[in-house]
This record gives C-alpha cells, structure tokens and sequence, in this order.
C-alpha cells in the first residue's frame, strides 16, 4: 500500500473512531473542539461589535446587522462555547477524579454531544437566511413578532442543544452517585467533581424552564398561538420569568465548574490541602439553592411591585455570604503554601479581584431602588462580562494549562502562555473596565451607533482597543496548543505532582482508566498514597475482566435526523417541501431510536490475561 493510501485510511479510521465513540475521554475532546469554535466564532462577533464603536456614528456595519450580530455573540458564548467547553473538561476529568473506567451511559453521553453540536451548527445556518435579530435572552413580543426565519432557528437550535445538554447533566449525576471507586465518600471527593454533581442537578432543574419557554415561543412563531400576544389574551412577561427562571441558575451552571477548578489549582500549586472543604462544599451548595431564588432580579423596572423587588434582592444580596466564603477559603489555601506561579496558576491568580470586581458590581445592580439606573446600559454589560469573563473565562483557560497533559499529553509551553495570560489579562480589564462609566454616564446596551460631544468617545476607543489585545491572547493561545502539539515533549504521568486521582492513570491514558479500582483512604487520594511513599494506588479489587461498551453511529444519526427535521419545522409555513424534511428527519431519528431499543448491545470484555499480557 503506498503512504498516501496508508495516511487517506488512517484518517478514515480515526475519522470513523471519533464519530462512533462513546468513550468519555475523546467526548471531551470532542467538546473541546466543539466549544473551541464556536468560541472562536463568537470572539469574532464581539470583535466586529467593538469595531462599529470605536467612534461615534460609525457606519461600519448596519442596525439590522448590528441586532444578528449581539444576538448571536451573546447566544454562541454562552450555550455554545462556555457550555461545552465545561462539559468537555467534566468529561474528560471527572470519571477519572472518581476512579471511574466511564460515565454511567456512554451511549447517551455521545448523543448529549451531537446534539450540542448540530444545535450549535443549526443556530449557525442562519447567518445564510437571515440571523436572529431579538437579542441573545429573545424577550417576547419582539422575538414573537421579529420578521423572517432567524428566531425560528434561535429557537430550533437551543432546542436541540438543551435536550444534549440536560441528557448530559443526569448522565454525570448518575456517575457521581454510582460510581465512585470504594472508599470515595463524597465528603473524599474533589471539588471539581462536587462541582460537577452540583451543577447536575442544577441542569436538571433549569433546563426543562427553558424548553418549555422555547416551545411556547416555538408555537407563537410556527403555529399562530398566542402565549405571548397581550392583544389576544397572551402575557409578554411570562416569557422574561420562563427565560430567567432558566437564565440564573445557567450563571452558576457556567461559574461553578470554573469554581472547582481553581480550588484544584490552587491547592496542587500551593502544594497545601485546600484549606475549608466542607465550608467549600456546603457553600456550593448553598449558592446553588440560592441561585433559583434570584431570578426576578433581571427584571426589577417591569412593575413586579415593591414587595418582590425587595424579596430578590435581598435574596441576591444572601449569594455574597457563601461566594465570599470560598474566596476567603482560596486566599487562606495560599496563604503560608509553598506557591508555584506557572500559566495555570497566572489564570486562577487573576481570577480572584477581577471575580471579586464583578460580585462587587452585582450588588450593586441588586439594589433594586439603584438598578433603574443601571438596567439596560453598558454598566450590566460591564458587570456580566466581569463574571463570565473574569470568572467562567479564566477558569477555563487554567484547566486547559492545567489538564492538558492528561487530555493530549504534552504540557503547554510555558513562555507562550504566560504571553497569552498577559494580553488577554490587560485587554478584558481594558475593555470592561471602562464599560462600568460608559453606563454610569447613560449609554444604553444595544445601541448599533452613540453620538458625538456626549462623552463615550474615549471610553469606547479604549474597550475596543482592549478588545484588540484580548484577541492577541487568544491567538498566541491557540499557536501555543499547535507548537506544543507538533514541538512539545510528551508529558511526564504526573508534572504537577498533584493530589487527586485523574493523575494516578498511565500515560497516555487506557481506555478503560483503571486495570483495578483504587482504594481511596481519604481526601486528596493521590497525594495520601504518595505521603506513604509508594506514590502507586492500592487496588480495591483483583485483576479481573473489564466490561466495556461497544461505539455506535447512532448517537450520530439521531442527532442528523433531528437536524433534519429543524429546518422541516422552520419552513413547514413557507412550502410543502419542508414536510419532507420534518418527516424525513424524524424518521431518522426514531428509527434508530427504536433500533437502539430492540437491538441487545452487551458491549465487550477485556480479559485479565488480555490486561496482564498489556502490563508486560
């Protein structure tokens, strides 16, 4: 066979190997690039924001396509990149934390991701049709009135995204519930596994409020109902509290895995036992009940009346008490530790004042009397963008530093990333900084153009400018993964000399994790085993037979039919053709559906003489 034919088939089999897996490793990495893009993608539209205000009455860019354009920067960033970026590093870390060989329903584990990412490819069709113009929360009566198709595929691909997303978070909790190695208490877990379970369950309960919104909406638009229609009955509200009911809990759903990782972070590279666990575990908690409490306080200038609006924000005001806890706990971790500053640790540094910045402004917007005169300016842009960027941002960006060994086994270069750090870092305090006096001085969110002689001139030039700077540190980022691919050193097992049990695994990591369980003897597993000096994990079981599931391209195909059938619905108004696709898409997805039900799929066993022969 010649080279070229060797490289065309071994592009086919990995090809073939990544769109049939259900291994929760290469899931993760399937996210990772997933979010990656559409990361990029939504980068490129806030970049384009900020080009049409570096100055007054720039004509960049038209109103109409302004509207797209902050509805799907805001729409991509938060359901399509920072979302999956998490579940990519849950994926991929978490069963290991726990001393899992995979998630509880790896079939179900690789349809949550298609049906991320055809939702995400969906959303994305419309940039071709027409994009949704409503604003990324969609507020009715515009989004139900807004002429063309582009909410129609708002609606359609956040459908299709949020079932993989929902099937995603049930999957993990059944993980972290049944199959933690023995001796993993949950008071012995990670945070970042605590993280993940808590986030679960806030997925579980979150989610459903926003299908239901999305179909609401989906049938005003489609099927000339009239929820949302004040002039025949509707109520254009019911769509503000559907959204945040969903839309607050989905800010903790996004903070607390970044939360988990710095605790991480901080207690490898302090070299400490993360100083307050149980308070860190309980506070998680309490600010994910507290998180459902709140959701009102997005709409204090609706008329909800004194007494609700005094209700939730001293709700609002109650999540500072557990949030101040874990950064009370996080500086006492470093405090006396024998700290090493790398890019991961650069990342979770920064974190801490520029988190506390934007849990600063959130009290602020809180106050319900003070938040008339910051609703809907640039001074709740300022702040979010502190929270997500400063917060959910930065904390992905240090696991990946951090995690990157296990994940593609080569450490990141050390120089490119503090490089990187440093851009993006001086660029997001640049460019949202200045942001809280832009609103404070009355410039409105939204607005495709500002006026001259008001005073925005300057501000604006320096968050754009900022806005340059953070795209440099995203770029160097980005050739930092692709040298360290093609020029780095494979990693070492373990070059952090860490604490839990993801860097126990052997290098590059076994498909089924563990030949034997571990036993876990207490917090921070890992590093117990290596204070006794054998650094190796004591197995939980004797070698045995490891049962393991079988690929599938179903996953696949469901999510290709539902795909399908998405522009069947969108278009079912405008021609008979779109039947063919609605019924055809649907036929898909349900046939395999029903073959994955009457089809026995036992999986596949690794035999102890098939492990043993391995070891040698």
């Amino acid at each position: 066979m010649s080279t070229v034919t060797a490289q065309k088939t071994s592009f086919a089999a990995v090809l073939w190997d990544y769109l049939t897996t259900v291994d929760h490793k290469k899931i993760g990495k399937l996210y990772l690039y997933g979010g990656g893009f559409f990361f990029l993608l939504g980068g490129l539209e806030a970049m384009l924001i900020r080009i049409q205000l570096i100055k007054p009455e720039n004509d960049f860019m038209s109103a109409g396509l302004y509207n797209e354009m902050i509805t799907m920067h805001g729409t991509t960033m938060i359901f399509f990149a920072a979302m999956p970026l998490l579940l990519g590093l849950m994926n991929a870390v978490m069963p290991l934390q726990i001393g899992a060989r995979d998630v509880a329903f790896p079939f179900v584990n690789a349809l949550g991701f298609w049906l991320f990412l055809f939702g995400g490819i969906m959303l994305n069709v419309s940039w071709f049709t027409g994009a949704p113009d409503a604003g990324w929360t969609a507020y009715a009566p515009l989004s139900a009135t807004s002429p063309g198709h582009g909410v129609d595929y708002y609606v359609l691909g956040l459908q299709i995204s949020g079932a993989g997303t929902l099937m995603g978070g049930i999957n993990f909790l059944v993980t972290i519930v049944n199959m933690r190695a023995p001796g993993m208490t949950y008071m012995r877990m990670p945070l970042f596994t605590w993280t993940t379970f808590v986030v679960s369950v806030l997925i579980l309960f979150a989610f459903p409020a926003l299908t239901v919104g999305l179909f609401l909406l989906m049938f005003d638009r489609m099927f000339d109902s009239a929820f949302f229609d004040v002039a025949l009955g509707g109520n254009s509200i019911i769509w503000q509290h559907l959204f945040w009911i969903f839309g607050h809990p989905e800010v903790y759903i996004l903070i607390l895995p970044a939360f988990g990782i710095f605790s991480e972070i901080f207690a490898t590279f302090s070299r400490k036992r993360l100083f307050g666990y149980t308070a860190m575990v309980f506070a998680t908690i309490l600010i994910a009940f507290l998180g459902f409490m709140v959701w009102a306080h997005h709409m204090f200038t609706v008329g909800m009346g004194p007494v609700a609006n005094s209700i939730f924000a001293i709700a609002t005001m109650a999540i500072a008490v557990p949030t101040g806890i874990k950064i009370f706990n996080w500086l006492l971790t470093l405090w006396g530790g024998n700290i090493t500053i790398n890019s991961a640790m650069l990342w979770s540094l920064a974190f801490i004042p520029s988190f506390t910045i934007g849990g600063m402004t959130g009290i602020m917007v809180a106050t319900s009397v003070a938040d008339y005169q910051y609703h809907d300016t640039y001074f709740v842009i300022a702040h979010f963008h502190y929270v997500i960027v400063g917060g959910v941002v930065f904390g992905i960006l240090a696991a990946l530093h951090y995690w990157w060994p296990i994940m593609f086994r080569r450490v990141l270069n050390e120089r490119l990333g503090k490089w990187a750090f440093w851009n993006f870092f001086i660029g997001f305090h640049l460019t949202f900084f200045i942001q809280h006096f832009l609103g404070l001085m009355g410039m409105p969110r939204r607005y495709w153009v500002f006026l001259e002689d008001q005073g925005l001139d300057t501000g604006n030039f320096i968050s754009t400018i900022g806005a340059v700077f953070m795209t440099i540190g995203v770029i160097l980022f980005l050739y930092n993964a692709f040298y360290s691919w093609f020029k780095g050193d494979p990693a070492p097992q373990d070059p952090w000399d860490a604490r839990t049990l993801e860097w126990a695994v052997e290098s590059p990591t076994p498909h089924y994790n563990f030949k034997q369980l571990p036993l876990v003897r207490g917090l921070d597993a890992l590093w117990i085993e290596k204070m006794e000096g054998n650094g190796k994990l004591t197995p939980a079981e004797p070698l045995g037979d490891i049962h393991m599931p079988n690929g599938s391209i179903l996953p696949f195909l469901i999510s290709l039919g539902f795909f399908i059938a998405g522009f069947g619905f969108i278009y079912q108004t405008v021609t008979d053709v779109a039947y063919i696709f609605l019924f055809g898409g649907m036929g898909l997805a349900l046939a395999c559906m029903l073959v994955r039900s009457l089809k026995d799929d036992h999986g596949y066993h690794i035999t102890k003489e098939e492990l043993e022969k391995e070891a040698d």
